[in-house]
């Protein structure tokens, strides 16, 4: 079996984000980049799956020079291969165009099954994955909590929607995104580190991907930024001294006169 993870490069959800001054995107300098947490999840599940049932895990991004930073870190944890397509002129489109480029990548490799998270938290449209199903033409699940396998090409995947499972049964080849219930990312080894630093990082020639820059790069967008701002600062906390017969009307005055809660 032959499972592709497709991983993005995201800043870290500790990290302090500056808006450039065009005010349009973000400083990205001094950011401190991850693989997108939801990413996380679906690397361990390719893991796991080839524990049980064997077979070859692979990594793909569409990227600069640093998502291989990202990239590293999966065969950290033990993915088998690494590949990006890192083209200059195919970058800064929106997530069809990322779709569009994964799906060209992912036809020439033909996996089984496709894993990716449910979003990543930069953007957080959750439409890559779905897009890319539809592109491919292959069954999708998205937003999985749980894989059963009912034989070696069909699977059983239940997901939490609006306060109930939901069950589903597919047939691979297909696509399936991941919440962060599905599993408990593991740890990268001393051992995996070591064993990763003979696995080359793949850049995939994008001249045998028949894409057009003007389709899936940023001039191909169909969705634009025009505006980011920080959210407005937050107010001066009060304190009530006293006892409490004393502080709990005046803080229910406050309540409901001055943050118009109640």
């Amino acid at each position: 079996m032959k499972i592709v993870v497709c991983i993005k490069q995201v800043p870290s959800s500790e990290a302090r984000v500056q808006i450039n001054a065009d005010g349009t995107s973000i400083e990205s300098g001094e950011l401190e980049l991850v693989v997108n947490p939801y990413d996380e999840n679906a690397v361990e599940e390719a893991l796991q799956i080839k524990e049980a049932k064997g077979g070859e895990t692979i990594a793909l991004t569409v990227g600069s020079d640093k998502a291989e930073a990202a990239l590293r870190a999966c065969l950290n944890q033990g993915i088998d291969k690494a590949m990006i397509v890192k083209d200059p002129s195919l970058q800064g489109g929106d997530f069809l165009g990322t779709a569009k480029i994964l799906a060209a990548a992912l036809k020439q490799i033909n996996p089984d099954l496709i894993l990716l998270g449910k979003l990543s938290i930069d953007e957080e449209n959750s439409a890559v994955g779905p897009a890319l199903a539809e592109l491919l033409g292959l069954p999708h699940v998205a937003v999985a909590s749980k894989l059963e396998w009912i034989d070696d090409t069909s699977l059983k995947v239940s997901r939490e929607v609006e306060g109930i499972t939901e069950i589903l049964a597919l047939s691979l080849p297909a696509v399936i995104t991941a919440n962060k219930g599905l599993n408990e990312p593991r740890y990268a080894s001393l051992r995996g580190i070591m064993a990763a630093k003979k696995k080359p990082i793949e850049a995939i020639d994008p001249t045998g991907l028949g894409l057009d820059p003007n389709v899936v790069g940023a001039a191909g967008r169909k969705i634009s930024i025009l505006k980011m701002e920080p959210p407005p600062p937050r107010a001066e906390g009060k304190v009530l001294q006293g006892e409490p017969q004393e502080t709990v009307p005046e803080l229910v005055r406050l309540l409901r006169e001055e943050a118009k809660v109640l």
